[in-house]
């Protein structure tokens, strides 16, 4: 059976001493954390393991001698340090021994109670304890057929990393302590700190405690009963800035918390979030000082009032085009005249509107563009809630020419049925037959031919307004997809990743370093980090949707039979 020692690099000069770590006994393996130097006493080094031991859940153990000849004779040395199994008395005992400048190493194990007579093999592979200790390794996210085999390999490195994840306090004893006992791991020469984080975390905490009261504040402010009479809900649940308001009022609960979190997965949210919202925040403040430079918001205003005089002004001449002979078709004249000039009443409204609104146009941006330093997203979130007010003559010639549209559809639909001793029984939820006197046929058969004569004129006007709106859904939805890219994108992670990739590891490849007869085989291991595209899907933060997802077979079969498309409904809501 193989015997794999896993031995930090940064021990490989230490001196001569006995190497404590862990006995994995289900792997063969040992996993060793630290070299005690000589001289220590036995009893005090048990003690000192058992409080660590107490201290980590981790079960440590002396697990054999490290021996860093640069003399050629030390015999004694050796006898001494063999005479040791007998005292800590592990099975088997390792012993590890460097000679002088040779780049090859003795590893042999004793084992006394054992009747094994056959000499194991050892391969002694090396690890960077720093990364190994910082690093989180995740599970695949494949689910191919060797799947089981990949998790087995993903356990047994797991329990490697825990291990010397576990051992922090064991790290933080450097050689500068004046305590019994000498060590040498990653930190020996000092604790890696910053002063500017520990002065930041003593910070954080009065900053989140007053944090968390102003968000409980607007918490309050946002459920009291104030927001649920029917202009304020109804504002509330429909204008997009107001659900990213409420998303980013959750982040800041999330930030603000001060429980501790309990995994990594929770703190690499939080961090996820924090970084997401510091960014989103910076954007936004770039964007306003952008808008209030050179006045920019004036220019905006000035040319907000053109651009809609412009397109009312296309709208006109397009209903002008649909009342005569639009592409050569013959339309209904009565119907045609009535549509278009219902519709050229409403624009005539909606111009009238803008023109009253005018003056007040440049201040409304003013204070839109103060908006932006809340984040870019709610300034995104604004631009599509203006863009969904100023085509809001669109959409109700949208639903006007739908509603229209369907009813007819429907109408040809169950007449159809009429001729063909057919009926759709409600209740039952499927077609029946029936039986019709003769009145009822021909009423039916007057009713089909005026619907069917009338179906072309009003499918023309459903078919350019379904256009137009559905030209006005894309810029929306193109807004709201970068609105959600910036939410959702986990910045702190992908950062991460490209500074510090071994902190998210996939797995650990293992290089060769030296192979002879007669010694072990030396392998160094090396982490494997994430790939982007899993850090992305491992680490992607949860968002909202303004509008209900939907197949592209159920939007073309809405779009045929004249059902509404995106109206303005939340996600889960029934559609009309």
């Amino acid at each position: 059976m193989v015997l794999k020692v896993f031995f930090p690099s940064c021990c490989s000069s230490a001196e001569s001493g006995i190497l404590i770590g862990r006995w994995i006994s289900e792997q063969n393996s040992a996993v060793v954390l630290a070299v005690v130097h000589f001289p220590f006493i036995p009893v005090q080094v048990k003690q000192y393991l058992s409080e660590v031991q107490r201290l980590t859940k981790v079960s440590f153990s002396v697990l054999g001698s490290w021996s860093n000849s640069k003399q050629e004779k030390e015999e004694s040395l050796s006898e001494f340090l063999e005479d040791l199994g007998t005292i800590f008395s592990h099975e088997p005992w390792i012993q590890i021994s460097k000679e002088g400048d040779s780049k090859f190493w003795s590893c042999s194990t004793l084992q006394k109670h054992s009747n094994n007579s056959k000499e194991e093999e050892i391969v002694l592979v090396y690890y960077d304890q720093r990364k190994v200790m910082l690093s989180h390794l995740h599970p695949p996210l494949d689910t191919a057929t060797s799947a089981d085999h990949k998790a087995d390999d993903a356990s047994k490195l797991s329990a490697i990393f825990n291990t010397v994840a576990k051992s922090k306090i064991l790290f933080m004893t450097d050689r500068y302590d004046e305590g019994p006992i000498k060590l040498t791991h990653w930190q020996s020469d000092g604790v890696e700190a910053s002063i500017i984080v520990e002065l930041m975390k003593q910070a954080s905490v009065p900053a989140c405690m007053l944090l968390t009261f102003l968000i409980s504040l607007i918490s309050g402010i946002c459920r009291s009963r104030v927001l649920k009479f029917w202009p304020l809900s109804f504002l509330w649940s429909k204008l997009s800035t107001c659900e990213q308001l409420g998303h980013r009022l959750q982040h800041l609960q999330v930030i603000s918390s001060i429980k501790k979190a309990q995994n990594q997965t929770q703190l690499m949210r939080k961090a996820n979030v924090f970084v997401s919202l510091l960014i989103d925040v910076a954007l936004g403040i770039l964007l306003m000082s952008w808008l209030y430079r050179k006045n920019r918001i004036g220019h905006l205003a000035d040319t907000l009032i053109p651009v809609a005089d412009h397109i009312a002004e296309e709208l006109q001449d397009l209903l002008q085009w649909l009342m005569g002979a639009p592409a050569g078709l013959k339309m209904n004249r009565a119907l045609d005249q009535v549509l278009g000039r219902f519709f050229l009443y409403h624009i005539h409204l909606w111009i009238s509107y803008i023109h009253l609104m005018s003056p007040f146009i440049e201040m409304i941006l003013w204070y839109v563009g103060l908006s932006a330093c809340l984040g870019l997203t709610v300034a995104l979130c604004i631009l599509s809630d203006i863009i969904a007010l100023l085509t809001f003559h669109i959409y109700c010639f949208y639903v006007y020419g739908a509603r229209l549209y369907c009813l007819k559809i429907y109408g040809l639909s169950s007449l159809w049925r009429l001729f063909r001793g057919k009926k759709w029984n409600v209740l039952r939820q499927r077609v029946d037959s029936c039986s019709y006197d003769l009145d009822q046929l021909f009423i039916g058969t007057l009713l089909f031919t005026i619907l069917l004569f009338l179906l072309p004129t009003t499918a023309l006007y459903y078919l350019v307004f379904t256009l137009l709106r559905l030209l006005v859904v894309i810029v929306q939805g193109l807004i709201h997809l970068l609105v959600d890219l910036i939410d959702s994108l986990p910045l702190y992670s992908i950062i991460l990743r490209l500074c510090r990739s071994y902190r998210l590891a996939a797995g650990v490849k293992f290089r060769v370093l030296e192979q002879q007869d007669g010694k072990p085989l030396r392998l160094l291991m090396q982490i494997n980090p994430l790939s982007y595209a899993s850090v992305v899907q491992t680490y992607r933060l949860p968002t909202y949707s303004c509008y209900p997802k939907d197949s592209w077979t159920s939007l073309c079969k809405k779009l045929f039979l004249g059902e509404l498309i995106y109206p303005w409904k939340h996600k889960g809501e029934k559609q009309d």
